[in-house]
């Protein structure tokens, strides 16, 4: 192959790997999360809310880097399992504002091993984990620097 397009193979991309680690880690956590009746959204909202308790729609989704379109349904199914409670603003209707509740921090001591077991099936040293967490923490910011500055 003419070494031109050498870097439109697979094997060269970095999106690739990093989409099937996401897409794989992903299905890795419905075995932890099924018998929690959780998805691995409505999982890393409550991870935000054990460590939150009480905060609004839109700080959760800029925590989470999702729109509210995504994160609304996610809401609203958590809220009906009786984790969360979300309710208007008085000061201003616009914002939502999300409580955990006894029930959702009850969850959190059945959910306190997925990490735990997610590493055991991950199978890197803590200093690889701690290296890899680096990289993409970097990534992740550079990315969202870029994104507003496409904005601007």
């Amino acid at each position: 192959m003419n070494k031109k397009y050498d870097m439109l193979k697979l094997e060269n991309q970095l999106c690739f790997p990093l989409y099937a680690c996401s897409k794989e880690t992903i299905r890795l956590y419905k075995r932890f999360l099924g018998p929690l009746d959780l998805t691995y959204t409505q999982y890393i909202v409550m991870m935000v809310m054990w460590e939150h308790k009480s905060m609004t729609v839109k700080e959760v989704g800029e925590i989470l880097l999702l729109d509210s379109g995504t994160l609304t349904p996610v809401l609203k199914k958590l809220e009906a399992k009786g984790y969360l409670s979300r309710k208007r603003s008085k000061e201003d209707e616009r914002t939502v504002m999300i409580r955990i509740t006894e029930k959702g921090e009850k969850l959190k001591s059945e959910a306190a091993m997925i990490p735990e077991m997610m590493g055991d099936c991950i199978k890197l040293s803590k200093e690889e984990a701690s290296k890899l967490k680096k990289i993409l923490d970097k990534t992740l910011k550079n990315m969202e620097r870029e994104k507003k500055n496409e904005r601007s």
